[in-house]
């Protein structure tokens, strides 16, 4: 066993009060487990699960005291300091992370901690000593304009499921959402009326987002071809009747994953020779690059992306100026040295 009742709590916490999406909840429980299994080792000593659960109910429940504390996992981890903490990360940084992925489990830990705090399981926040490695900036991947028309026009429009794909990646490229907005869309999440369409991003919040004119043209298309197949047509007419019916179906008539997504994206990169380190999320950030480059202003792209903080969508004007200056550098007769 490589997790506590308190981290199991914690985990709950992430996913019912934080809304973490639940891969990003799986992250932090690999982190946190691998943290249970340093002080595991370091200890020498295996989990007693019945008193980790009696360790946990006695920080719960301030009343009730069954055992010493200081005598548990649970109590290591909770009475832990920042020497603990900086021994665990000596550990990690053994292990040849990247670092994004130190960061990320510092992160884990900076959550746990400040949550563990808060509600008064650990005696103290040993994380507020614990300083975040710098990182280098890595700017977002964005590809060129006649490469996004080159994926565009790859799926046929022949079939459902080609028009359905065509219709997808328009609408990947036209709105900027993010790939588990996109399979998260139903039907009526569509204005057409007001070209526009209801998104449901992270943490639950919502937004209103513009269609362009050919991603709503696409959408169209997939719709009118779909209500007239004898497969997916009496799917698609259960709207009417106030089921949730959703806009990307798959093949069997479900709602389509964000990994069919990856896999139907990769086959048209292949189709048209692009690069297939392209993913979706690519998508979400040429959307970001190309408005910018054409006059957008920070705080709108910041809305259509639904960013929380302005800081997060500030790096596109990096991007955006990387080109720039690589666009000097190739015209400019004087901008390299002889």
């Amino acid at each position: 066993m490589t997790t506590l009742p308190i981290t199991e709590s914690f985990g709950l916490y992430l996913t019912d009060e934080r809304h973490f999406s639940p891969y990003t909840a799986r992250c932090y429980g690999a982190d946190l487990r691998q943290f249970i299994e340093y002080l595991v080792d370091e200890s020498g000593n295996p989990i007693d699960t019945n008193n980790e659960q009696l360790a946990f109910k006695a920080r719960t429940d301030t009343s009730s005291h069954p055992m010493v504390k200081g005598t548990t996992l649970t109590d290591t981890i909770c009475d832990g300091d920042a020497d603990l903490i900086r021994a665990y990360l000596a550990f990690l940084g053994e292990q040849n992370y990247s670092p994004a992925t130190m960061a990320r489990k510092i992160a884990t830990l900076r959550s746990f901690y400040k949550w563990a705090h808060r509600n008064g399981y650990a005696s103290s926040n040993p994380m507020t000593l614990i300083r975040t490695p710098r990182q280098s900036k890595r700017l977002p991947k964005a590809i060129t304009v006649d490469q996004v028309e080159r994926l565009l026009s790859a799926p046929s429009e022949n079939d459902v499921l080609g028009r359905r794909d065509r219709a997808m990646l328009e609408t990947l490229y036209s709105t900027g959402i993010r790939v588990s907005e996109l399979v998260g869309l139903n039907h009526n999440d569509l204005d057409i009326e007001h070209e526009a369409m209801h998104v449901r991003g992270k943490g639950r919040k919502e937004r209103i987002v513009p269609l362009g004119s050919h991603a709503l043209g696409a959408i169209r298309r997939y719709i009118e071809m779909m209500a007239g197949d004898p497969k997916f047509g009496p799917i698609w007419s259960q709207r009417k009747e106030g089921t949730e019916v959703p806009l990307f179906l798959n093949k069997h008539g479900k709602r389509l994953s964000s990994r069919s997504v990856r896999r139907k994206l990769d086959k048209y990169l292949r189709g048209v020779g692009l690069d297939p380190s392209i993913s979706p999320h690519t998508l979400r950030h040429s959307f970001a690059t190309h408005l910018l480059e054409n006059g957008a202003d920070l705080r709108s792209v910041q809305e259509l992306l639904g960013h929380q903080s302005l800081s997060t969508t500030q790096v596109y004007t990096h991007l955006s100026t990387a080109r720039v200056e690589e666009a000097y550098k190739d015209a400019h007769p004087r901008a390299e040295a002889g």
